[in-house]
């Protein structure tokens, strides 16, 4: 017997239907309060071989990872650690990263996202990046707004980078485009997905 039809269960090639699908997804994980719990273990145990004191992360929207409370446990277990969230400058397109601590004053940015108010501006030495999806040898898909694209570009030292996202969100034949900065290290719920050599 042979289907009338063809159930396509590949992701889209097209990279803003594959954002808008793999979002969906990610809002719809049934068990994503679980995950986001596995991830939490796996990042705090990733943090503690890291030589870092500066990392700078996001405030979850769309249904992200919250890496914010292994952050602050990380910060807590160290003299002079530092936790930094992102502030877009409207003419360049770059974040920078401001000093972010649990109850830290804050205000919404022109996307209406939460980011600190007044605090100290710092360069950190290590990003968590939000991945919407992700592919082999540390390639993200993000949002499509070019943001971390532009700013790891600029900034000197380069921080390290490490992408947090789900599992789900692994797409095998995702490749980077030429503006595109590749990740050091992609943790999913499962573990350390993909690590450079150092």
């Amino acid at each position: 017997m042979t289907l009338p039809f063809k159930l396509n269960l590949e992701p889209p090639r097209d990279k803003a239907t594959l954002r808008k699908q793999l979002q969906a997804e990610r809002m719809g994980l049934l068990d994503r309060h679980q995950r986001a719990a596995h991830l939490q273990e796996v990042l705090m145990v990733w943090l503690i071989s890291r030589p870092e004191t500066t990392i700078g992360a996001y405030w979850p929207i769309k249904g992200e990872f919250d890496a914010l409370p292994a952050l602050y446990r990380w910060s807590e277990a160290g003299q002079g650690r530092r936790i930094g969230l992102p502030v877009i400058n409207r003419e360049t397109k770059q974040l920078t990263f401001h000093v972010w601590y649990p109850g830290c004053p804050m205000e919404e940015d022109a996307y209406g996202i939460p980011k600190p108010k007044d605090t100290e501006a710092f360069h950190p030495e290590l990003l968590l990046v939000p991945c919407v999806g992700f592919g082999p040898g540390g390639t993200r898909l993000g949002y499509g707004g070019g943001f971390y694209d532009r700013t790891l570009a600029a900034l000197s030292p380069a921080p390290r980078t490490a992408g947090v996202g789900y599992a789900h969100g692994y797409v095998p034949w995702l490749t980077a485009e030429p503006h595109d900065m590749p990740l050091d290290a992609v943790l999913t719920e499962e573990g350390v997905f993909w690590q450079r050599e150092s």
